[in-house]
């Protein structure tokens, strides 16, 4: 089973033209707009069929989503006067595009159990997984897909809606620090798989990437899915926060702290001797353990492993957030060797102390077989996030940049593989 990138998944996103506070209509929106109005009912209702010809079938509930479109623009013009219902859909129609938001890309899933476990058979279990899509100009954005874990090393995705939708903005706006805290809604007729996490504020302009999804205890036994993702503007990048209690409302929010600078940090699903503890590559090139008092701001770590393998020479860096096991904390890593070939290794740290390091793989557990090495970045096996499952280690992984492949592992096997 593999997942491709699919130019064929589309949703529709606000098209931005700049507005002048100073002279809104002495632009292009207010002449796009003032065309519009001109227009009489005849003609304006010909254009407005035209365009649900060719895209009312590909989308969901594209009416409400322009008479939404106008009103965001009748505010930013403080639009006056009588507009019908017709001009107000086209209108909106003239600020929207259709994005094809996985064209490019799909790679580097991590994965979580689901919130919703009932109606499974005994030792089956429904999960989460988080997917980097790709579209135009390289912007990433993240897409979920549903699925079902079975006795064994069995795998079955949830089928995927036909229309996707993009996760709304709330209406709640925190200031944290100087930075925003902001909420997110699922739309309430999408499913989790038709959902789709788009990049809203200026720090995440060029991208939301490798979100590190898991399932986070807090000390009073709470529940919260807590996800590590890089923020890219184009030119610079920081780690921000997703979480959320029940995959319908969520809150992105930014990392404080000088570890913030830094891609690729992996939280530990709980506190440790009354700690958070994170790990990262503030280096670029060594994996650091970083601890915490509090979840949301992060100073510098001590350096925990540096590459040591041929397989690892240029760098390496963790593949999501370590699994507890009764040995203690499993951690996917990766290794970039010779030709950038990037490649998944494995440690393991102590439970009580993870600054100890336990054991370490040899040799990589995934690297890029010949029938895995084209695609958007060559020569490139990664993951996000894997999942316990039985005496399995459950991995979904991105295979050359470009789609999205799974292996089991048994767990003995690969501790039993480590020096």
């Amino acid at each position: 089973m593999r997942l491709q990138a699919d130019a064929s998944r589309v949703v529709v996103r606000p098209f931005h033209l700049p507005i002048d506070p100073a002279n809104p209509y002495g632009g292009r929106v207010g002449r796009i707009v003032n065309e519009v109005l001109a227009f009489d009912e005849r003609q304006a209702e010909s254009v407005l069929q035209l365009v649900f010809k060719d895209f009312e079938t590909r989308h969901w509930q594209t009416r409400s989503v322009f008479n939404e479109r106008y009103g965001q623009i009748a505010r930013a013009l403080n639009l006056n006067g009588a507009v019908s219902p017709v001009q107000k859909q086209l209108i909106g129609a003239y600020f929207c595009h259709e994005y094809s938001y996985a064209a490019a890309a799909l790679m580097n899933p991590s994965i979580v159990l689901h919130p919703d476990q009932s109606g499974l058979s005994p030792g089956s279990r429904r999960v989460i997984m988080s997917l980097r899509a790709v579209g135009e100009g390289h912007i990433s954005s993240i897409a979920f897909r549903e699925g079902i874990l079975s006795p064994g090393a069995e795998f079955e995705l949830g089928p995927e809606p036909p229309f996707a939708i993009a996760a709304a903005l709330g209406r709640n706006v925190h200031n944290l620090g100087g930075d925003e805290l902001i909420e997110i809604h699922r739309h309430e007729d999408s499913t989790i798989s038709g959902t789709l996490i788009f990049p809203i504020t200026r720090e995440q302009s060029n991208g939301l990437e490798d979100l590190r999804l898991l399932q986070f205890t807090h000390d009073d036994d709470s529940v919260e899915w807590i996800g590590t993702y890089t923020a890219y503007d184009g030119r610079t990048i920081r780690s921000e926060f997703l979480r959320t209690s029940d995959f319908r409302s969520f809150r992105m929010q930014p990392i404080r702290g000088s570890a913030a600078r830094n891609k690729g940090m992996a939280l530990f699903p709980r506190t440790i001797g009354g700690e958070y503890m994170m790990i990262g590559r503030q280096d670029g090139e060594n994996l650091f353990l970083i601890r915490s008092p509090e979840i949301d701001n992060w100073a510098e770590g001590e350096l925990l492993i540096a590459p040591k393998y041929p397989w690892e020479t240029v760098q390496i860096g963790n593949c999501g957030a370590p699994i507890e096991l009764d040995e203690g904390w499993l951690l996917l890593t990766h290794g970039v060797g010779a030709m950038r070939k990037y490649s998944i290794g494995a440690i393991l740290l102590d439970k009580q102390d993870p600054s100890k390091v336990l054991g370490r793989t040899v040799d990589p557990v995934l690297a890029p077989g010949d029938e895995d090495r084209e695609g958007y970045v060559p020569n490139v096996v990664y993951t996000c996030g894997a999942l316990k499952h039985g005496d399995l280690l459950f991995i979904p992984y991105g295979v050359a940049d470009s789609s999205v492949a799974f292996a089991f592992i048994p767990i003995d096997s690969l501790l039993a593989a480590m020096g």
